[in-house]
């Protein structure tokens, strides 16, 4: 199914509603600004195959311009709304985009593209920059129907790179039917029971991987999307409620947020009509979700999977509270936990996790990381670079990150980013930037700094530190303290021992 498919039998119903504004897009209206954006691609000289990018809020037409690219065979880009200008300009850059949508909103940053050579169509909804046409008017001169030779496309979203710049992760596209199902469709029927007439709410940004194709799938089933334009504890208890919703995906951060609320709060709003509350992309705490199934019952399910899409761990409610702590069994891939040497350890004993017969994919633009997802027996193998063992049961149990990312209420974060600008800082001798813990987000940004006079050190230059960091990167990437080192442990050949540091700032891991 697909939004036409959705429209030629319920065209009035909504599609997506905004939570804050009230806003709704009907079936009716999903499909034909979908098309009409797709004839525009066209009309531009876009085909199967060419790339697009697009930086927007949570904005009403933002599926719509997902939509409109899937449905035109094109490889598409959701990219943050709180990158920095450069940021923006290297993923347009890098992703090789031949369009790019934006908002006036987002005008200050968004004009980074303005002038990029390779794009040839710039579009901005809700008012003009300069380097832009209206949106809106550009698209309504273009037909509602379906494009001749509509077919499938994929998104395209970023990780990090070995240098720290983000990496586009890119699946093959076959261009295949609308019709045709994917596996995460097939995935969430099994798991979750979803109908037309559910009612999806994603509090989360939609440019992250699993906010964006939830609410797509939900889409192909002719169910609504309630959408929040920003998370709010009291706010998403509210809108269950008012909107009867029956799924909804957080993180942990958020799970936290609400159980943080008073009881009369809590207490205050139906929530009788959630029939599944799945959760991913950070370990939730055992405390956490514990408190979590004795508020809202057995609906609690979670996963683990990454952007990739190589594999896909499942764990309900019932199965959790018998193995707390776990992320999960395999249902896509086969699971195996491995050495250095990529040989199989045995249950119980750490290692990294791989799995076999997972989608295919690469980092565009970056073979080293590509080459470094595999297993070095080279049996086809792949890896987030996440650690972990395996028990008799086959439920796997995460024991640490992939190579010192930070995960912030759900966000992935890679220290490369602000270890690279920190380290060019005329009093900054050398840095280490990596996560600590931090009981509402599960982590925050730490930095230790040697700096190039220890006479220096202290408040005055952390906070100079910061803000030079906040003028170059995004804030959520940059650290929210900054402490101070004579010398910081390097070996001789120049490596710097992270874990040592790392693992000062948290006493118990695991």
């Amino acid at each position: 199914m697909y939004p036409g498919a959705i429209a030629a039998v319920t065209p009035d119903k909504p599609a997506v509603i905004m939570a804050g504004s009230g806003r709704i897009i009907t079936y009716r209206e999903l499909d034909e600004e979908s098309n009409r954006l797709a004839h525009l691609f066209r009309a531009a000289g876009l085909r199967p195959g060419d790339h697009i990018a697009f930086m927007l809020p949570n904005h009403p037409l933002f599926l719509a311009v997902a939509w409109a690219a899937l449905r035109s065979g094109l490889y598409y880009t959701p990219i943050s709304s709180r990158l920095q200008p450069d940021e923006l300009a290297y993923i347009v850059d890098n992703c090789g985009a031949r369009a790019f949508v934006s908002s006036a909103e987002l005008a200050p940053v968004a004009g980074s593209v303005s002038a990029a050579p390779g794009v040839e169509m710039r579009l901005m909804l809700d008012g003009v920059a300069e380097g832009f046409e209206a949106y809106e008017e550009a698209v309504a001169k273009q037909p509602a129907t379906p494009v001749d030779d509509e077919c499938m496309g994929a998104d395209m979203l970023y990780s990090s790179g070995t240098t720290g710049r983000p990496k586009g992760v890119k699946i093959p596209s076959a261009h295949g039917p609308l019709t045709e199902p994917g596996a995460l469709l097939h995935l969430v029927q099994a798991l979750f029971a979803p109908s037309a007439e559910s009612v999806y709410l994603s509090p989360a940004p939609l440019y992250h991987a699993a906010p964006l194709r939830y609410s797509l799938t939900f889409q192909r089933l002719g169910a609504t999307v309630v959408v929040m334009e920003r998370f709010d504890p009291e706010g998403f208890l509210a809108l269950v409620e008012r909107y009867g919703v029956t799924h909804a995906q957080l993180v942990p951060t958020m799970f936290i947020k609400m159980l943080k609320l008073p009881d009369k709060i809590r207490t205050k709003y139906d929530l009788s009509s959630l029939q599944c509350a799945i959760h991913a992309a950070a370990p939730c705490p055992v405390p956490v979700k514990e408190q979590m199934i004795d508020w809202w019952g057995p609906i609690i399910h979670e996963y683990y999977a990454g952007t990739e899409g190589n594999g896909f761990l499942y764990v309900n409610s019932e199965d959790w509270l018998r193995h707390k702590g776990t992320v999960g069994r395999s249902l896509l891939g086969v699971v195996h936990v491995c050495d250095e040497d990529g040989n199989d350890v045995p249950p119980g004993v750490d290692g990294t996790v791989y799995f076999e017969n997972g989608a295919r994919f690469e980092y565009h633009g970056d073979p080293d990381k590509t080459r470094s997802a595999r297993d070095p027996q080279g049996r086809g193998w792949t890896t987030l670079g996440d650690i972990g063992r395996l028990d008799d049961e086959g439920f796997l149990y995460l024991t640490d990150r992939r190579s010192y990312m930070i995960i912030s209420g759900g966000v992935n974060i890679y220290p490369q980013e602000a270890e690279n600008v920190l380290s060019v800082h005329p009093k900054v001798a050398d840095v280490a930037v990596f996560g600590v813990p931090d009981e509402e987000m599960g982590e925050q940004v730490k930095a230790v700094v040697e700096p190039v006079s220890m006479a220096e050190a202290g408040p005055e230059l952390e906070a100079e530190l910061i803000a030079y960091c906040r003028e170059r990167l995004a804030h959520y990437k940059c650290p929210k303290s900054v402490d101070f080192r004579e010398a910081l442990p390097r070996h001789p050949t120049g490596k710097l021992y992270k874990r040592l540091l790392r693992d000062e700032y948290w006493p118990v891991r695991g």
